[in-house]
């Protein structure tokens, strides 16, 4: 893959303003689900429902996607090297968010891991806007991209992770006077970014090939403390993982009991964005967030996390894309109207998880 990148576009950032939220070899194997405990409680839906000017939204991050601006929070292979170009990554990552005027606590969480090609080098980036809340919302990534041989068709990865990547971007970017504002209040939860770095398996998924950042960081946190709370990873309050997100007509479902209120508030997001005629190409009123079991249980970044007891809510579309883990899954197979949509769902889970 190697090669540069294109550098990302300014952005208008003016789209949400107004007050608070809306209305209110694989990855993946079939696998035994992890055990889960108890549930948590969702906020209660504001009094008054308030409607920021949403119709005027551009499509920001349709223009990440289709731009191809987003790719440079991927790596790639310098020929001839069994090692990984990430610097320019990191740098991107936190030279983005630290621009923003909420002010938010950038941590790079460098490593070495052993991996079938050998020791390698990887680069989590933790973005927290309070580090000092008790509490957090934390929405993953995993920045990486999967490795061929070379040879190979050029792999992009444009759902695999480019689109979940650039929703979270501009989620905050959008976001960014109000989180400013949020932060001043000093409230008990916050939130919290993860791009996470070595997710793919380099040769063949297994425990030892895969999930390298998450499984880093995951025990990182596990052994750092974090105040009021004894360790930072007891301080995430829910756990939210994006992955394969930009292809047509996704399906999403609740995998795990714990967390499947979270879910049914997205499911009620998506009903109300659609009576709002607010979503596109959208011809039903859920499409995407579905009743019932999910086909199959699927690891992800999310699994070092969930054993070590946090609350995770996985959005993955199962089944997965057709262009996954082909040279086809680039942006001219992205679909834009799906991309819109969920920038607009997430925005108002955000929004009212915690109180914009």
């Amino acid at each position: 893959m190697g090669g540069s990148w294109p550098k990302l576009k300014p952005q208008s950032r003016d789209w949400f303003q107004g007050e608070a939220a809306m209305l209110s070899g694989s990855r993946g194997r079939p696998r035994q689900r992890l055990g889960d405990r108890g549930f948590m409680q969702p906020p209660a839906l504001s009094k008054r429902r308030l409607l920021p000017r949403v119709r005027l939204l551009p499509l920001l991050l349709l223009a990440l996607a289709l731009g191809l601006a987003f790719y440079v929070v991927w790596y790639g292979w310098n020929p001839g090297f069994e090692e990984l170009s990430r610097s320019r990554d990191l740098r991107f990552l936190e030279a983005t968010l630290r621009s923003l005027s909420a002010g938010w606590h950038v941590e790079l969480d460098p490593f070495t891991a052993s991996t079938p090609l050998g020791p390698l080098d990887f680069g989590n980036v933790v973005a927290t806007l309070d580090p000092g809340a008790a509490r957090h919302l934390t929405l993953a990534c995993h920045y990486d991209s999967k490795f061929f041989p070379p040879g190979s068709p050029p792999f992009v990865g444009a759902t695999d992770s480019a689109v979940p990547c650039a929703l979270l971007l501009e989620l905050v970017q959008a976001f960014d006077v109000m989180l400013r504002r949020f932060k001043k209040q000093a409230a008990p939860v916050t939130l919290q970014l993860l791009f996470l770095d070595g997710e793919e398996a380099l040769k063949e998924w297994g425990p030892r090939d895969s999930l390298y950042g998450s499984r880093h960081l995951a025990k990182i946190m596990e052994s750092t403390p974090h105040s009021p709370g004894p360790t930072r990873i007891q301080a995430i309050e829910l756990f939210v993982l994006l992955d394969l997100l930009g292809a047509p007509s996704p399906i999403f479902f609740s995998h795990f009991p714990r967390t499947a209120r979270w879910f049914q508030r997205l499911r009620s997001i998506e009903k109300r964005l659609h009576r709002l005629n607010l979503l596109q190409s959208h011809p039903q009123e859920v499409m995407y967030f579905q009743p019932g079991e999910p086909p199959s249980s699927v690891e992800d970044d999310h699994i070092p996390f969930l054993r070590r007891g946090v609350p995770v809510l996985h959005l993955i579309a199962t089944p997965f894309p057709a262009v996954w883990h082909t040279p086809a899954d680039t942006e001219a197979n992205l679909h834009p109207s799906t991309v819109h949509n969920l920038s607009r769902i997430l925005a108002v889970f955000l929004a009212e998880y915690l109180g914009l």
